[in-house]
């Protein structure tokens, strides 16, 4: 728990499930969603946003699953401001032991004209009437004013007002463009507490997206003004620059006690667990110098900052690596570690797996270490994280012999795939050993995804470390990412290739999402 007991208190409201997903190639199935819930749930994070229920079958029954596997956080679904999408989300939340309709509609001139061709006086009409029947179905409505910081005032505060008066608890005001600077979008939150006369009746949010890289920044100062909700998602997720980093708002709220006296119900040492399942689960690498849960965030190269570090962590540390769950390794693992050591680590790393989850990579560590001299903890991790991401899969790489080098050419791909329960063989070449593999994956289970993104990087350090291959598909727009962990950096490669193909037949069966933001 960060803060203190007396600390005014900062409801987290987490929308890595809904914003999150609208990343190009960031798309979860179900399983995967309710997988991040739980943890979410775990941490503490007071709201999860998650899905926006009119947008697909698959979005409706992800946020009616979690509503009804989650106890501890409100379960949220989002609505614009028409009947049939505050219906359905509705009926997503209905399992929930706590509910919340998020239902918004823009309000900046710009977007009333262009997108909603609407006027100012039906729009204010829309807010009264989708809280109105929102409130029909649960007590726990937010509304937001999409594109808030470039409405105009006056009619910002109207509507601020109407939605109150209609029974919104909650009022979001976003940064949606991430145009707004911290002065500004402070002076923004300040105008509404002096002139919008009900706003004492409900808690002021800010959902801040980071395109001039200033949403945790807007975020923080929105805070200070008398915001005490922040709308947020793990890693930033999000489209475009992604959203306000939750981990970064929590830390800095928690490191900086002296001069913002706020406090979250986030559990801290879950942070670094929880960055590497979302990163895992949507195909995204975390940056190394990405603040908080980046590699480099608790690394010192410099020689003078190592000597501070070593004589007081405080002198280049501002937080401890345990604060964030970044705990120094009791067990050193390698090739004559036993099973019971094997499960004592994955504890220590933060991993709960089930029994034939534990013996599956248990097999797969044993082949590791046959492999590697050294195993670190990124290795397991890697291993972990590589068994998540294959569950369920539709197709799954059983074999894969590359023939290539200045001798052979071309490169020559043979490759055995487990397709709906059945291994399929077959050779092909390309013009090197990832184009002669990838279009053996086409002979075998043919499509028309283009590859936009093919991504490598080594998961620790040494000639013998995993690779870590990160592939993106695109096809008829919708886009997915893959990943893929081995020593072979072309095993690698087929298996990221392989994830990413089956998130797009996930994906195939959802109908596209409507055009969404706030």
């Amino acid at each position: 728990m960060s803060g203190t007991k007396d600390a005014i208190r900062v409801i987290i409201f987490d929308t890595t499930l809904r914003d999150g997903e609208q990343s190009p190639g960031a798309s979860m199935n179900l399983d995967e969603k309710l997988r991040i819930a739980l943890v979410l749930e775990e941490m503490g994070v007071d709201v999860i946003e998650a899905g926006f229920p009119i947008a697909s079958d698959g979005d409706f029954e992800a946020v009616s699953e979690i509503a009804r596997t989650v106890k501890k956080s409100i379960v949220c679904g989002l609505a614009r401001a028409t009947k049939d999408d505050i219906d359905r989300a509705a009926g997503a939340i209905k399992p929930a032991e706590r509910g919340r309709i998020h239902t918004f509609i823009s309000t900046s001139p710009l977007h009333m004209k262009h997108k909603l061709q609407m006027e100012p006086d039906a729009v204010l009409e829309a807010v009264t009437d989708s809280v109105t029947l929102s409130r029909k179905y649960t007590d726990d409505v937010e509304w937001s004013a999409e594109d808030g910081s470039r409405t105009e005032h006056d009619f910002l505060c109207r509507c601020v007002e109407a939605a109150i008066e209609a029974g919104a608890g909650t009022i979001n005001i976003p940064d949606t463009v991430g145009y707004a600077i911290p002065e500004e979008f402070s002076a923004l939150i300040g105008m509404l507490f002096e002139r919008v006369p009900n706003i004492d009746k409900a808690v002021i949010s800010v959902h801040c997206h980071n395109d001039l890289g200033l949403a945790v920044a807007n975020s923080l100062a929105a805070v200070q003004m008398g915001a005490r909700q922040v709308e947020c998602t793990i890693n930033g997720l999000g489209e475009r620059a992604g959203n306000a980093a939750m981990e970064e708002i929590v830390m800095a709220i928690r490191t900086r006690h002296d001069t913002m006296p706020y406090s979250t119900g986030i559990k801290t040492e879950n942070i670094t667990k929880v960055s590497r399942l979302v990163s895992t689960i949507t195909g995204f690498t975390v940056q190394p110098n990405k603040a908080i849960v980046g590699a480099n965030a608790f690394a010192h190269e410099a020689g003078i900052h190592q000597d501070g570090v070593l004589k007081h962590a405080g002198t280049y540390e501002i937080m401890t690596p345990e604060s964030v769950g970044l705990t120094k390794s009791i067990l050193v693992m390698g090739k004559h570690s036993g099973r019971h050591a094997f499960r004592e680590k994955l504890k220590e790393l933060g991993y709960t797996l089930g029994d034939n989850a534990i013996q599956d990579t248990f097999k797969r560590f044993k082949d590791l270490a046959d492999k590697k001299k050294e195993i670190f903890d990124e290795d397991i991790i890697a291993l972990v994280d590589d068994e998540v991401v294959r569950s369920n899969d539709r197709v799954r790489l059983v074999s894969l012999e590359i023939l290539c080098g200045t001798k052979h050419r071309p490169p020559k791909a043979d490759l055995d795939l487990e397709i709906d329960g059945q291994v399929k063989h077959c050779k092909a070449t390309g013009d090197g050993p990832v184009d002669a593999a990838f279009n053996a994956i086409k002979k075998l289970f043919p499509h028309e995804a283009r590859l936009e993104l093919f991504q490598v990087h080594a998961v620790t350090r040494g000639t013998d470390a995993q690779a870590e291959v990160t592939v993106r598909l695109e096809e008829q727009g919708r886009s997915v990412n893959g990943q893929g962990a081995d020593t072979d950096t072309m095993v690698a490669s087929v298996k990221a290739y392989v994830n990413a193909l089956n998130k797009l037949l996930v994906k195939r069966e959802k109908s596209a999402p409507a055009a969404l933001s706030a």
